[in-house]
């Protein structure tokens, strides 16, 4: 479960453009897969209290998140011609939490009324199961301790649902470590992290102001045959700067014909606040014309794809 969900509007203000060099193929080299898949068979519970093992990732007014390198173990591979590919990773994490941060997890679990106290749930640990290639990720065990470091709830479930990772899930930072770990690598990090992992791929003004701003998360970014699939975000803005709807949407855009389409997203306007789009997405790919002016979308994603093809294509199975 989502432990909460960052304010939507304040992604407006990351930046506009991602111009990193071309990074260098990722591939699964020097992984000791016997050693890991041995570990991984022995992880069933982890200490709470082992400071040494914990490494921090981020922290905020609510929040600061940890991992555990040692925990981070492969436990599925697929043989391509390029080696083994680790296709599934399991890790362990750790969160601390305010009184806010805790008071809001609660109600996000439903505990509220159990622990009406916040300030009882001091830090929790949780095991992660991802699959870098659909950029998912699962919990699939979870523990709350007061600050002594007694359990006060936990869960195992091995069956618990998927989740997709983007810029507003709880868990983008572990899923990040724990990926760039199993593939002795910083980049997944470095790409979440940078202040212009958002690219700006179209801008427009109508002749009676309305503003239109796309923009799309770089560290998202990925290639499916011929379709680029990534989170986007777009604003719309009247003549006098107040913005009027903002979508936020995953994308599939098939480069060679210029066609798109969404898969999921949410929208929000001043009135509604934020609602699913999922129910009206019909899955139908539409052709973005040639001689339209957002065709400069679609050459700005090319562009982008050519540049960083080792990026757009890491963890790839071909």
């Amino acid at each position: 479960m989502d432990k909460r969900m960052y304010n939507f509007i304040g992604l407006s203000l990351l930046a506009s453009s991602l111009m990193l060099g071309n990074p260098q193929a990722v591939q699964a080299a020097h992984i000791d897969f016997d050693h890991q898949a041995k570990a991984a068979a022995a992880q069933t519970s982890k200490p709470a209290d082992a400071k040494e093992q914990w490494y921090w990732l981020a922290s905020d007014d609510n929040y600061s998140k940890y991992f555990d390198p040692e925990s981070v173990v492969v436990t599925r591979t697929v043989e391509t011609a390029h080696g083994k590919v680790p296709t599934e990773i399991q890790v362990w994490t750790k969160t601390t939490y305010s009184y806010g941060g805790a008071q809001d997890t609660l109600k996000a679990y439903g505990l509220s009324d159990k622990f009406p106290d916040a300030s009882k749930l001091n830090f929790s640990t949780a095991q992660l199961v991802i699959r870098p290639q659909f950029r998912t990720v699962q919990c699939i065990a979870e523990h709350f301790y007061d600050a002594s470091g007694k359990v006060i709830w936990s869960e195992a479930n091995p069956a618990a649902k998927e989740k997709e990772i983007n810029s507003q899930n709880f868990n983008e930072d572990f899923y990040a470590a724990t990926v760039d770990q199993a593939f002795h690598q910083s980049r997944e990090m470095e790409r979440v992290n940078a202040k212009n992992r958002w690219l700006t791929v179209f801008d427009s003004t109508s002749p009676d102001g309305i503003y239109t701003h796309t923009k799309v998360d770089t560290s998202t970014m990925r290639m499916q045959g011929s379709n680029l699939v990534f989170w986007q975000w777009q604003e719309v803005k009247n003549s006098d700067g107040q913005v009027m709807e903002i979508k936020f949407l995953k994308m599939a855009v098939n480069l060679p014909q210029a066609t798109e389409k969404a898969i999921a997203g949410q929208y929000w306007t001043p009135k509604t606040g934020w609602k699913s789009l999922d129910a009206a997405i019909d899955g139908q790919y539409r052709m973005v014309s040639r001689n339209s002016e957002e065709y400069r979308y679609i050459i700005e994603l090319r562009n982008y794809v050519e540049t960083h093809s080792a990026w757009v294509h890491r963890y790839g199975l071909e």
